[in-house]
């Protein structure tokens, strides 16, 4: 039987109702976002690049003079009503405490004490411009290397706890999304019932672990629960040369910063089949035990997690439909054969969940 949500506020919110007007993200132009950034004393000499993005808006900005001694940075406007400015905040909050503990992690700028500031309608916030390219995951050196940075920043997690960003569980991820996507009518008639018993199958499979649960009890839990970077995907990590400052690996884009197992951020981090995953996995555990222990049990979790995170991303997408951004870039979404498509993968999903979990 599918569970029933509890009567909770989803942390992402509804597309927004404009009644034919155009989406709040149309009215932030080029001119805007300099304006922006001259209202906190940040001049742009005009280069103005967007940075990909679609949760946000994202833009390097080269600066006439160095602030805090940077002259190019980046600039991200939040999506309106997607977070409060209390959860913005908390995470700028962590990136700092990151960054102050030496975990290579991009922190906001902090200007006249501020890290979010809010201009025409936006809250927005600056970090500095760090570049460099996508790590070598088939390097099982990189890897290691990889694991000890996330234990780091687990340590750092782990000390406190976050008080208004939300949790990686399955109300968030999987119930309500479930429920949000039927009552909206984005499932098309003629696959509804086949993904509704799919994904309900499977949210039956992910109920079984206690970490994953609304009703998380840390007195009571077996498996503990910290602050994540929570999207810990390769995109988000840059590899900086050894050749150049700092090098190795560094943690952009925090926005998804939740509470959550540790293996949250390491399970992203892995491809292939079986047997790659299990050596990918192998080789981020030995760096990562270097420096913080890791409960094994979670390794129970990881198809779970992805499983939560695929039926996530299908009400995210049509959650954000109303934003032209999105049309543009996911034209295949919500077509037949998209969800043909996702019954599949939930079905393959129930079957990795039957498997037992990788053993490096």
């Amino acid at each position: 039987m599918p569970l029933t949500p509890k009567p909770q506020p989803p942390d992402a919110a509804e597309p927004l109702d404009t009644g034919g007007a155009p989406h709040p993200y149309t009215a932030l132009t080029p001119d805007r976002v300099l304006d922006a950034l001259a209202a906190v004393g940040c001049y742009g000499d005009g280069r103005l690049t967007a940075l990909n993005s679609y949760e946000n808006r994202v833009y390097q900005v080269h600066l006439d003079e160095p602030v805090l001694g940077h002259r190019v940075v980046v600039a991200k406007f939040y999506r309106p009503g997607r977070w409060s400015r209390a959860q913005i905040l908390e995470e700028h909050a962590f990136a700092t405490e990151l960054s102050k503990a030496e975990v290579p992690v991009v922190a906001p700028i902090a200007l006249a004490g501020q890290t979010l500031h809010h201009h025409a309608g936006f809250d927005f916030t600056l970090s500095p411009w760090r570049g460099g390219r996508g790590p070598e995951l088939d390097d099982f050196e990189v890897l290691e290397w990889i694991g000890r940075f996330l234990a780091r920043l687990h340590q750092v997690g782990s000390a406190r706890r976050f008080e208004t960003r939300p949790a990686i569980d399955l109300q968030r991820y999987a119930l309500e999304p479930r429920d949000w996507l039927l009552a909206h009518e984005a499932v098309p008639l003629e696959v509804r019932g086949a993904w509704l018993e799919a994904v309900n199958r499977a949210i039956s499979l992910i109920a079984k672990h206690d970490a994953l649960m609304p009703a998380y009890d840390p007195k009571m839990a077996q498996i503990t629960r910290i602050r994540l970077h929570g999207d810990c995907h390769p995109g988000n990590i840059l590899w900086t040369p050894a050749d150049r400052p700092e090098p190795g690996p560094h943690f952009v884009d925090l926005d998804d910063a939740r509470t959550g197992p540790a293996v949250q951020d390491l399970w992203m981090l892995l491809s292939g089949d079986r047997r790659q995953r299990t050596a990918q996995l192998g080789a981020l555990l030995d760096g990562y035990t270097e420096l913080r222990d890791f409960d094994r049990r979670e390794l129970a979790l990881i198809e779970p997690l992805r499983t939560l995170r695929l039926i996530h991303y299908s009400a995210w997408l049509a959650r954000r439909w109303q934003d032209p951004i999105f049309p543009i870039n996911f034209p295949w979404f919500g077509t037949p054969d998209y969800w043909r498509g996702q019954i599949d993968t939930l079905n393959e999903q129930i079957e990795a969940m039957e498997e037992p979990p990788l053993e490096p």
